[in-house]
């Protein structure tokens, strides 16, 4: 049973009179009527057609012969001239890096035919560890160019996580920053291997790291160039002097001699699974899987060259590498990125000086920014976001109190929901503008084209609508496989009886007669009290309802009288007070008692650690709530008093 909160109730009255006037400037995503479902299992359109192009040969034919004189990307922290070369065009009196894309692709052509002179060849891993720059969006481009697979790692990892990714994959090249926050790459791996300092450029030999053999910096801003000059590391090799400016020699030839062998199933990035659960994966992704993906994602935007997209998410996540840029650029939309790493301040400013249309970002950075607007008006200052209508909430579920302060108060009223994992390219589901207001923030919308999906039982089979199960997907947009692992490639991916290959998602959704989709947990998170399944979304979107609460996760707690309970972990608004049993009390009044926590704790009071443990694309990891939960339980801390029911 689907329960709905009394507070769900009201928003979503309040909604409804938030329900945009906008018209698509397409059929693609409209509203349209359908012959209801009974079972839960859908196929998407089939038209337009998947494009069976490379993604270089889609940028050259149908990006830059259309819109090479329209602005492409936005860097605020760069310089106008942060790579050198010949003198850049910037297409805006600005004192920063900002980009027709003419000039993009000048910069990624130098870049493509700098990599074949350091050494680069065809099927080589190059790894990347950057915050969001211009530099980041060069190598996405470039290395698909010549056939070079792309691996996007994690800039939080500390070094063994870094070293047990770069030899999982056995990265060649690498990439990285000399800092971002507190950690400093290449000082750090200087330390930890410093035979590195005296080895020569592109003979790095390293007995943990068998594969690696060049380290290049991006030190665009030069911040570090004195401390890097200290380290005195020999093998190091400054990004500029890899970039090939002249045109029309032996290396150009070779590049467009790569490009004609190219094919659009070839691997051409690995993005890692985001470790909500466990140890991350390798997932292979493709052209194809990639490219149509985002030209999907942005058709449900209603994307055209006249958007200006403030992508805040981080590259090395496929939310900001295909729901962000590819989704923009395959529609001739222009990418701004206020800054390296997440920072609200550079985002409202992004938003309003660069007259952006759409933002994308998970719960906490739209709390972010919100947070940031509202401390602005409060100060008195005006804050111009009229031309902001659109963009994407996703990475976790959004709850529904938040899209209501979205879509009041920073204009967001087209906001689209997506869905989807690393492994599906990532997005199957996803809301549009034409959608009504309640159904983008019930359900993460209908099936993407060329794609099919299913909510299945235990017995495999599709459950009657209205009815929850676990979502299976299938279609183009599948990952290639994990990178050398094929045991747990097979334990997600099977063939079905149709002869197609379906993905199992681990999520526990809910479809309705429309084929709208309802994703309520994980099934691992799926609290099973007294033998009911408690869905912990549903449990969170009550909580969230309620203005002292700013965040609010739910994991089981065991029990010995009935299994499992609900335990629920709180984040305070600044200044705002709730106790435990108002907590409980909060889902009481809406919802089946069987739904109140029995245990509530307050992140940052009580000796609890002062912020939920999460991925770096924000996802909240309820594995290691759980373990938090079950130590504290064990102690009787956090036990609300009230008589169970």
């Amino acid at each position: 049973m689907y329960h709905i909160s009394r507070a769900g109730l009201r928003t979503r009255a309040s909604l409804r009179l938030l329900s945009t006037n906008s018209i698509p400037t397409s059929s693609y995503g409209t509203a349209s009527a359908t012959t209801p479902l009974t079972h839960s299992s859908v196929s998407g359109p089939t038209d337009p057609h998947l494009s069976t192009k490379t993604l270089p040969q889609y940028f050259t034919e149908d990006v830059l012969a259309h819109y090479a004189v329209r602005p492409a990307l936005i860097c605020r922290k760069e310089t106008a001239r942060a790579h050198g070369g010949p003198p850049a065009r910037n297409f805006k009196d600005a004192p920063y890096l900002a980009w027709d894309f003419q000039e993009f692709d000048r910069h990624i052509r130098a870049l493509a035919r700098g990599l074949l002179i350091l050494g680069v060849k065809r099927g080589d891993r190059v790894g990347v560890v950057m915050g969001n720059n211009s530099a980041y969006a060069m190598l996405q481009w470039a290395c698909a160019s010549i056939g070079v697979i792309l691996v996007t790692i994690n800039p939080a990892y500390q070094l063994q996580e870094l070293v047990n990714t770069l030899r999982l994959v056995n990265v060649q090249h690498l990439f990285a920053v000399p800092r971002i926050r507190t950690s400093t790459y290449v000082e750090t791996l200087s330390q930890a291997f410093p035979q590195i300092r005296s080895q020569q450029p592109g003979e790095i030999q390293i007995e943990e790291l068998p594969e690696l053999r060049n380290l290049i910096v991006v030190d665009n801003a030069e911040e570090d160039k004195e401390r890097l000059g200290r380290l005195k590391i020999k093998s190091l090799i400054d990004w500029r002097d890899i970039l090939l400016w002249g045109e029309g020699g032996s290396e150009e030839r070779r590049v467009k001699e790569i490009g004609g062998l190219l094919k659009n199933d070839d691997v051409i990035n690995l993005q890692f699974t985001s470790g909500t659960t466990g140890l991350p994966k390798a997932v292979s992704l493709t052209h194809s899987n990639l490219l149509n993906n985002g030209i999907n994602i942005g058709r449900c935007m209603w994307f055209t060259a006249q958007d200006v997209l403030c992508n805040v998410p981080p590259l090395f996540h496929c939310f900001g590498l295909v729901l962000g840029n590819l989704a923009a650029w395959t529609h001739g939309a222009c990418i701004v990125y206020p800054s390296e790493i997440f920072d609200p301040p550079s985002i409202v400013d992004a938003v309003a000086e660069e007259k952006c249309t759409a933002l994308h970002g998970v719960p906490t950075h739209f709390l972010g920014v919100l947070a940031e607007v509202e401390k602005r008006r409060a100060e008195g200052a005006t804050i111009d976001f009229r031309r902001l209508r659109t963009g994407i909430a996703a990475g976790s579920p959004i709850p529904i109190d938040l899209m209501k302060n979205l879509i009041e108060k920073l204009n967001l009223r087209d906001l689209t929901v997506a869905y989807g994992m690393t492994e599906t390219s990532p997005v199957s589901f996803q809301s549009t503008p034409a959608d009504p207001v309640i159904k983008r923030v019930e359900t993460v919308g209908k099936i993407h084209p060329h794609v099919k999906a299913k909510v299945v039982g235990v017995d495999g089979k599709p459950v009657p609508v209205g009815t929850p199960g676990e979502v299976m997907v299938s279609g183009y947009l599948l990952q290639k496989g994990y990178w050398n692992d094929e045991g747990q490639t097979k334990k997600i991916m099977k063939e079905g009886e149709e002869g197609a290959v379906w993905l199992s998602t681990g999520d526990e959704g809910i479809m309705d007669e429309e084929g709208y989709l309802k994703i309520v947990g994980r099934i691992k998170d799926i609290i099973i009290r007294g033998g009911e399944n408690l869905f912990p979304v549903q449990i969170e979107n009550a909580l969230t309802a309620q203005d002292p609460i700013r965040e609010a996760s739910v994991v089981a707690v065991p029990d010995e009288k009935y299994g499992e309970v609900v335990g629920a972990w709180i984040v305070r608004e600044p200044g705002s007070s709730i106790s435990k049993e108002e907590v409980r009390k909060a889902v009481t009044q809406g919802m089946n008692p069987q739904n109140a926590p029995a245990w509530v704790w307050f992140i940052g009071e009580d000796g609890n650690p002062p912020e939920l443990p999460k991925t770096a694309s924000g996802k909240v990891q309820k594995h290691i709530l759980r373990k938090w939960s079950q130590e504290l339980a064990k102690r009787g801390v956090g036990e609300v008093q009230v008589a169970r029911s």
